[in-house]
């Protein structure tokens, strides 16, 4: 009979669980960890989750992924990419958070093992930022470009700088840190900012004791071809310029692409005026004569501040406006009401009083009433007639 044991690793947002033979001996282990470490993720960042089969190395797995219950598989999009044992999610939005699991299945096999939920929370927060020199998220392989870890103000600390942070990389190898470790050298002239040879496409972000930088993925491309554009969001408003490079030479016609559709043809650089949300997308560069195309790269655009209180402030001043035109219609509404109550009370004060000099006279100390002026008359003289028709129906007699 088997016997279950779960794992947790400190400091590693990792769930094991282990499942041992009558013997005691462990058997097989699935691992489910996130990075970078921790259940909070920012806006617009991409994290990676894997899913790890230890003690089962000698059996071909097949993963399978779930998202908000252990029953509801996955369905891969442009953001949302599974290979295998591995999930990305390249921009991170509101909707992202949440539990996740894995399920190895081993071939042949009838019990699948489920991992524990990983529960992520999406943070509006802006965390420190991760500088990439040259600001791009390709880079042809080869090249050198740096990465910088946050300074003091990025931080909001005034008791650490650059060189408390550490540097770690995410690649299909696995996970390193270190700039040494990564085969970096420290640049000395720029505080924190470690310079790497574009070897291996992989996750980069920066972590102190008490913070942790956004994350950037960096895409090393051996073709011939990249498209170079903002490593970081960028703010509605801006101006964003998105350009080729090529390895050999320069083609006649370059045509590029966001989430698959044509948008621009026959240039070499695209310019985006007042980018908004709805820029934000996949972006790629393409030759379609010889056959050449960049990788995809994510242009993520957040919210600017300024634009939202405008708009705020907008929105309730026009909500303002509409309240004051409603009051001022339900005012000249009730204007003629009150009117016509007001006639309609004096002419049953003016009925009462004939009905009373017509038969008995004014009641016991009534005050004599005044003359009515023309335009009286001339209002009530309808309603007059209309009295002496019901006063004959009534008193016959007096009125013959």
């Amino acid at each position: 009979m088997n016997s279950l044991s779960v794992y947790v690793i400190l400091g590693l947002t990792t769930l094991m669980i282990q499942t041992t033979d009558s013997k005691g001996s462990p058997n097989i282990r699935v691992v489910l960890s996130v990075w970078p470490p921790g259940s909070t993720i920012y806006l617009r960042e991409s994290v990676a989750l894997r899913c790890r089969v230890e003690a089962g190395a000698n059996y071909s797995w097949t993963y399978h992924w779930f998202r908000h219950t252990s029953h509801k598989l996955v369905t891969p999009n442009a953001r949302h990419m599974i290979s295998g044992d591995s999930y990305s999610i390249t921009g991170v939005a509101k909707a992202d958070g949440g539990s996740y699991w894995c399920q190895a299945e081993r071939n042949g096999s009838t019990t699948p093992l489920l991992s524990d939920p990983a529960h992520l929370t999406v943070s509006e927060l802006t965390p420190p930022s991760l500088a990439v020199i040259p600001n791009s998220r390709q880079h042809f392989q080869g090249e050198h470009f740096s990465l910088q870890c946050p300074a003091v103000s990025e931080s909001n600390s005034t008791e650490s700088n650059s060189t408390d942070w550490t540097l770690w990389q995410l690649t299909d190898f696995g996970v390193r840190s270190g700039c040494q470790t990564l085969e970096g050298t420290v640049r000395k002239e720029v505080p924190g900012a470690c310079s790497l040879s574009s070897l291996y496409s992989g996750l980069y972000w920066c972590e102190s004791s008490k913070w942790r930088s956004n994350t950037v993925k960096i895409t090393v491309s051996y073709g011939s071809m990249i498209i170079v554009g903002p490593a970081h969001p960028v703010t509605e408003g801006d101006q964003v310029t998105l350009h080729c490079r090529y390895w050999f030479h320069k083609p006649n016609l370059t045509t590029f692409y966001k989430n698959g559709v044509e948008v621009v043809l026959n240039v070499t650089e695209m310019t985006i005026d007042n980018v908004n949300g709805a820029d934000e997308g996949f972006y790629k560069c393409a030759e379609p004569e010889e056959k050449l195309e960049s990788p995809e790269s994510w242009l993520s655009v957040r919210r600017n501040s300024t634009s939202e209180e405008r708009k705020t402030l907008s929105s309730e001043g026009t909500w303002i406006w509409v309240l004051l035109f409603c009051c001022i219609v339900v005012i000249l509404l009730l204007i003629p009401v009150v009117m016509l109550l007001v006639r309609h009370y004096r002419l049953r004060m003016w009925c009462t009083r004939s009905c009373f000099s017509s038969k008995e006279g004014p009641p016991p100390g009534e005050a004599p009433q005044t003359k009515q002026d023309v335009t009286e008359v001339q209002w009530d003289l309808g309603w007059m007639e209309m009295a002496n028709l019901l006063d004959k129906q009534q008193y016959p007699a007096t009125a013959s």
